[in-house]
């Protein structure tokens, strides 16, 4: 049989140079990949050495290829970036959201741009240092997405996009392994990057501030607005909606005499909902554009867990069926600051059930 081609992605990490070297130890003809995102001009001074692919990234990716004898691309993707990652992010913020870039990254560009290029190039697959797993199920007859062994690294949070198209044609060759594992492999081989920290700012904003970017890119400018509490009470003064989240409790540049948190944001009005901590917490949550990994529609309710951030708790919830594509999840204990434009990702064990993006609360 000839050997499977394999297009890996390689920020210049360790665990994309980590997941090229295994995939060549394991017999398959690998080419490495960095994805050129964006332009540094665009972003301002300074942004050539921020986050994940920047220049000296590249140049540690190529570096990596080099030592273990494969053959590195670039390829320029900056125009779909701008499209489905740069410009969504600073709308999704402008619009009173809190979005997760990584994941629109991740969806449209990794998985999605890459992996057909991939194709036209005549690869049978593509592979990043992700810390997930795919497998086959035979009694569903569908792929599916499991979480990496190591509960600390999983990664699947960022990848419950995947469609049965690109999981059938990926490869997660890190899942099975802990960080240390990785950063021992690399050493081992000699690799630049074997101690190199890990990124984690948003690529294109790697000094976190965030404001200053969506001023930069677009133009906009934050407008002053009122400050109200729940019954609709006026409370005082904000700078501008985008400069805050939810769950924001310092740095609102008024006081109450006790603690005060940023529970909701309204675009159209301009204003900026504050309420105690216990407004905070909901049970409810309706999700947009939700993907179903593991059937093609969900007929009856369904006993799940879910995150509804990133870095949240897993609870335990009940997740219904889409209704005029809006997916309806219901935990059994309330869940803390559940934001707009986040993602609520839903799981079956290991096994990756689907997500959505969440739409109200």
């Amino acid at each position: 049989m000839d050997k499977k081609k394999v297009l890996v992605g390689m920020s210049g990490g360790v665990d994309s140079s980590a997941a090229a070297l295994i995939l060549k130890e394991q017999g398959y003809e690998v080419c490495g990949c960095t994805l050129r995102l964006y332009d540094n001009s665009v972003l301002g001074e300074g942004y050539a050495e921020g986050g994940c692919c920047s220049l000296s990234d590249v140049d540690d990716a190529r570096s990596v290829c080099r030592k273990i004898g494969i053959d590195h691309v670039t390829l320029n993707f900056t125009d779909d970036f701008a499209k489905y990652v740069m410009k969504p992010f600073a709308d999704s913020y402008i619009n009173g959201e809190t979005p997760n870039p990584c994941i629109e990254c991740n969806k449209y560009m990794k998985f999605g741009t890459m992996l057909r290029r991939a194709e036209l190039l005549g690869f049978d697959y593509i592979a990043t240092g992700h810390y997930a797993d795919v497998c086959y199920d035979d009694n569903r007859g569908r792929w599916l997405l499991k979480r990496s062994s190591d509960p600390r690294k999983d990664q699947t949070y960022v990848l419950y996009c995947m469609t049965q198209h690109q999981l059938e044609h990926t490869l997660f060759p890190l899942y099975g392994m802990e960080k240390t594992d990785v950063r021992r492999l690399a050493e081992k081989h000699g690799l630049v990057n074997s101690h190199k920290p890990d990124s984690q700012d948003i690529c294109f904003v790697p000094d976190g501030d965030y404001v200053s970017f969506i001023e930069r890119y677009t133009g906009y400018k934050p407008v002053s607005g009122e400050y109200v509490f729940s019954d609709g009470k006026r409370a005082g003064e904000h700078s501008g909606i985008i400069n805050y989240t939810i769950g924001q409790r310092k740095g609102l540049g008024v006081t109450f005499g006790k603690p005060v948190f940023v529970t909701d944001k309204d675009p159209l009005s301009n204003t900026v909902t504050l309420g105690d901590e216990a407004e905070l917490f909901h049970r409810t949550l309706f999700l947009r554009n939700f993907n179903l990994i593991i059937a093609d529609k969900l007929s009856e309710p369904m006993r799940v867990t879910a995150k509804s951030r990133y870095s949240a708790k897993e609870q335990s919830a009940l997740l219904y069926p889409a209704e005029n594509g809006i997916v309806r999840i219901e935990f059994d204990d309330p869940v803390r600051a559940p934001a707009k434009g986040q993602a609520c990702v839903v799981y079956d064990g290991d096994i990756v059930v689907g997500g959505g993006v969440i739409a109200r609360v």
